[in-house]
């Protein structure tokens, strides 16, 4: 007779097989009764709707939502596809924020088809299906897939949200007409339907961005067309944009305007930038001196159990992984270890920094050593591959209880790129440092360690103001967090950048004692 373990095996084997190619949303019916009553009862499944299941843990808690964000959008094309076959698409709004790389996921889903039913349907975390019933579905050439979903195109989108959309999305929707290669598609859409206050909206927005030649052209074909176009700004009056170069990836646009749209917040919040220290050697000092007390908080944010006993063993070399078995073994210990190999090079670049030299390039050459030493010490202990040394993600992250999702994995490269291009045009230190901080953890580039990765980074670009190094504490976890979440979803950078004003500031009053 088969043990209880050989019996969860068994309905292991047959979940690892529905998981292939990364799959997390099944039916009910892909497993047996006895199978799924097992896997739900240890927590390996959840359901989400009665006949639906997806893929979770059992250390997962019951108010942990990363397994169902985690699989919200495969949930939702798996779904619409049972029950509306190939005639469903999401709404024109929602296909607008996911192509111009919103990745926040939404509270609630439009679904419109012919076999919709104006019906709500509840998922889990609040969040909801609409599936709204329209009697003939537009023209394929209108729609796109990706990711399984069925999206309108740009030109069809831009043309059918209300004019509420760009005053509420102003980013997404630079992104969507930056995107636009020719007025071609959209005029088709116009012209067709006389949408002449559509058209004067659209050549309204492609002035605003700086793409006339797109507005002129919309005016003229609609005139030629017979139809009298009055111009309109769909934009509020003190929105920022700056360019987007037509061939630029989605990513580019929404990070250059979320920059672009922060910076004056972040400039009001923090103290003025003192300037490069004339005493050297001090500031350098006060780096070495509140190191034990950097270290203690930044792991600790991170979850990992590090006394200050253990990083004083770490520093003064009494660390010894060939000698011991438990600091071999253990995760805390290779991590405060990594921390300190990490911190090493962060202070030499702090160093050079402080001696004049161009803080961006110096830290765009130097972060990705940073990371190799921060994870160096957990690859002989096989905590973590190899292969994790070697660069960039290439696989979906999701962070604990948010629903902001980090961007797709192929555009991280895209992302990381345009940081440090930003970060070279930038002047102020102050804005450097807080949006350089935001914009690591929003691209999330790395399968672990990106909030030490962000607090490094933040302080490289500190020290290029003069402002000495500044702790994240550990007992302001829940405030830091949250208005990284506030930043990252309704892309509001004021909470954040009032948190880091308050550390900085008791940075500087400690290093004005020295």
């Amino acid at each position: 007779m088969a043990t209880p373990h050989e019996k969860l095996a068994a309905s292991l084997a047959v979940l690892h097989k529905l998981q292939k190619d990364g799959r997390r949303v099944f039916q009910s019916k892909e497993l047996s009764r006895v199978h799924r009553e097992r896997l739900l009862k240890q927590g390996f499944v959840r359901e989400v709707i009665k006949g639906w299941l997806i893929s979770s843990g059992p250390g997962v808690g019951a108010g942990d939502s990363t397994p169902w964000f985690a699989s919200f959008w495969e949930f939702c094309a798996r779904y619409c596809n049972d029950r509306f076959g190939n005639d469903w698409h999401l709404s024109p709004e929602q296909s607008i924020l996911l192509q111009a790389e919103n990745t926040v996921i939404p509270g609630q889903v439009i679904v419109y088809s012919p076999e919709g039913a104006n019906n709500t349907v509840k998922l889990l975390f609040g969040t909801s299906i609409y599936d709204l019933k329209q009697q003939n579905m537009p023209p394929r050439a209108d729609l796109v897939r990706r990711g399984g979903l069925h999206l309108f195109s740009l030109s069809a989108a831009l043309v059918r949200v209300p004019a509420s959309f760009f005053l509420r999305y102003p980013i997404e929707t630079q992104v969507a007409l930056a995107a636009i290669k020719d007025t071609s598609d959209i005029l088709a859409h116009l012209l067709d339907a006389g949408r002449s206050v559509i058209a004067g909206r659209l050549a309204g927005a492609f002035r605003r961005i700086g793409r006339t030649e797109f507005a002129d052209e919309i005016a003229a074909a609609m005139k030629a067309a017979g139809y009298t176009v009055h111009e309109t700004d769909p934009y509020a009056p003190e929105q920022i944009f700056s360019p987007i170069e037509a061939s630029a990836p989605p990513i580019v646009g929404r990070l250059q305007g979320a920059w672009d749209s922060m910076r004056d917040n972040v400039i009001k919040a923090l103290p003025k930038a003192p300037g490069i220290p004339a005493n050297r050697t001090a500031y350098l000092d006060f780096v070495d001196d509140i190191y034990k007390s950097d270290a203690y908080h930044s792991l600790s944010i991170e979850g990992y159990s590090v006394t200050p006993e253990l990083i004083d063993r770490v520093r003064s070399g009494a660390w010894n992984p060939e000698g011991s078995r438990a600091d071999r073994e253990s995760k805390d210990a290779l991590a405060a270890r990594g921390y300190w190999q990490a911190f090493q090079l962060v202070k030499d670049a702090v160093a050079d920094i402080v001696d004049g030299k161009d803080a961006v390039p110096l830290v765009r050459s130097a972060y990705r050593g940073w990371y190799r030493e921060l994870f160096e010490p957990c690859v002989p202990a096989g905590i973590v591959p190899t292969s994790a040394l070697a660069g960039f993600r290439n696989h979906p992250v999701f962070l604990r209880g948010s629903r902001y999702v980090p961007p797709r994995a192929e555009v991280v490269s895209d992302a990381m790129a345009t940081l440090f291009d930003m970060l070279a045009r930038e002047k102020e230190a102050s804005v450097r440092a807080v949006l350089g901080h935001w914009v690591f953890g929003y691209i999330h580039p790395y399968p672990d360690g990106n909030g030490r990765m962000a607090r490094f980074l933040m302080n490289a670009m500190l020290a290029s103001g003069g402002y000495p190094w500044t702790i994240i504490r550990v007992e302001d976890r829940t405030e830091y967090l949250n208005a990284l979440d506030r930043a990252s979803i309704d892309l509001d950078i004021a909470p954040f950048a009032r948190y880091v004003a308050k550390r900085v500031r008791w940075s500087m009053r400690k290093w004005s004692r020295k």
